[in-house]
């Protein structure tokens, strides 16, 4: 299933100005809506812009604040036509899209703006996981009006956008630290050093044919056509096991190939590279991605890792969005930056998030498994629909190697020093044939079956097609 974003590819429209909310819908939207506003109270000036809209055909809500108007600042009047738009897109079971250029709520107001704003984000909590809300930051938003975005479900920001709670003049007079705009809330503070946006990009059009691209993968979300897919050649992996790799060309080649060439829509690509999550189609049908990144500390789980595969896994889950998990991993991050960084509790969350799951979700083991990361990336245990693996793959507590010096350490020590490296290698194939080969783990029940990288598109679509249909009943609580 090819669905083609055409969307309006102009930076701007010359009927409106630069900052016109009417102009920034117009870009984002479909057509013209202007029968569609949400009318505000009668009587009563508004700086927010909302309306009933459509992306791709698709019906969206979507709203944007003015900031021509004291700065797109925030009062009764604004917060309560951007909790109308939420709650008329819950009503309708369709996406809401949030255009963000605000200073936060109105300082004029004082309390009065705060607790308006208090019912914005009282109404996005509501609508987690109900219907997908997504914001695009064009400018600053700043204080109150940076909790809106970070409580949606994705974020993206253009080369304009800011997002922090306060600006730097607060900063340099409360902290003493000299930093501008730019490096406090923009792309590069939020892309790659907070997680907070989960795509960024250079203009705002850009980000209007992100957010119609992303729209357009959960609105129209598909069907499995099997019969569609056939056996492709997937050599993408080194010759050495010990090799690191970029996975991402794998991601790619394992999706449908997009006429658009959006065949995968990677989400926080700098952020916890060590884990990749994205958005794309197999045999036709939306599916979420995650894998391991070899080429970022080994593959290896850690606490932000988690995290961010977590938040993916329970966003998916509430959109019921099938999930292939590929998986080559030797294990948890080591070390006491780790531990006290919250590991435990923060890798909890991706047990949590993968057991609870019920959406349809396939794992393909490529290389390796290893340890409490074997069970954390959607192992059977955890209730995976599907496991695959490669031929050679290795499932163990851990590698053959590493666990021959623990488990025969003695023996290593007492063997001749000419004798020593032979009794070593014989010891770890013996431990890779008894603990590490995939072969115990088909014979368990852990793994369905073993594949070779050629028929792996079409197991994975078949294994995803033949599951019943799920979603989840949670809200999508920004991890």
């Amino acid at each position: 299933m090819t669905i083609l974003i055409d969307g309006p590819p102009a930076d701007s429209d010359s009927r409106f100005a630069p900052r016109d909310p009417a102009g920034r819908l117009t870009q984002l939207l479909d057509g013209d809506f202007s029968d569609s506003t949400i009318e505000p109270l009668p009587g009563r000036p508004c700086g927010v812009v909302a309306v009933r809209g459509r992306i791709a055909g698709s019906p969206v809500v979507a709203y944007c604040t003015d900031s021509s108007r004291a700065g797109g600042a925030l009062s009764t009047a604004e917060a309560g036509r951007i909790v109308d738009a939420i709650e008329l897109a819950v009503r309708l079971r369709v996406p809401v899209i949030g255009l963000w250029h605000s200073g936060g709520a109105r300082l004029a107001d004082g309390v009065e703006s705060m607790e308006a704003v208090g019912r914005i984000f009282t109404a996005m909590t509501h609508a987690s996981g109900q219907v997908a809300q997504i914001s695009v930051v064009l400018g600053p938003a700043a204080g109150a009006a940076a909790y809106g975005p970070a409580l949606t479900d994705l974020v993206i920001m253009s080369s304009a956008g800011r997002i922090f709670v306060t600006g730097p003049e607060v900063v340099r007079s409360v902290t003493g630290e000299q930093i501008d705009m730019e490096e406090l809330g923009g792309c590069d503070a939020h892309g790659r050093k907070s997680g907070i946006a989960h795509l960024t990009v250079d203009t705002d059009a850009q980000a209007y044919r992100q957010a119609r691209i992303i729209a357009t993968l959960l609105t129209k979300p598909g069907r499995f056509d099997v019969r569609s897919v056939t056996d492709e050649p997937l050599d993408l992996l080194p010759a050495s096991a010990r090799r690191a790799y970029d996975v991402r060309p794998l991601v790619r080649a394992l999706l449908d190939h997009e006429a658009d060439g959006e065949g995968f829509v990677e989400l926080q690509p700098r952020w916890a590279s060590n884990m990749v999550i994205g958005l794309g189609r197999l045999a036709g049908r939306t599916i979420g991605v995650l894998a391991n990144n070899p080429m970022r500390l080994g593959g290896c789980l850690d606490s932000l890792s988690a995290e961010k595969a977590a938040r993916f896994v329970r966003m998916c889950d509430s959109f019921a969005v099938p999930l292939l998990v590929v998986v080559d991993v030797p294990g948890y991050l080591p070390g006491v930056v780790q531990e006290w960084g919250g590991v435990v509790r923060r890798g909890a969350k991706l047990l949590h998030a993968f057991a609870e799951a019920t959406v349809p979700r396939a794992t393909l083991i490529t290389r390796k498994a290893y340890g409490g990361a074997y069970i954390a990336m959607n192992s059977r245990s955890l209730g995976a629909t599907a496991v695959l693996a490669w031929p050679g793959a290795e499932i163990a507590v851990m590698g053959a190697e590493a666990a021959v010096s623990i488990l025969h350490r003695r023996a290593l020590a007492a063997a001749p020093d000419g004798e020593r490296e032979q009794l070593r290698n014989r010891l770890v194939d013996e431990q890779q044939r008894i603990a590490g080969g995939v072969g115990r783990a088909v014979g368990l029940g852990a793994v369905d079956a073993v594949i070779t990288p050629r028929q792996t598109r079409r197991r994975v679509a078949e294994a995803l097609a033949a599951a019943p249909a799920g979603r989840g009943h949670h809200g999508n609580i920004p991890l």
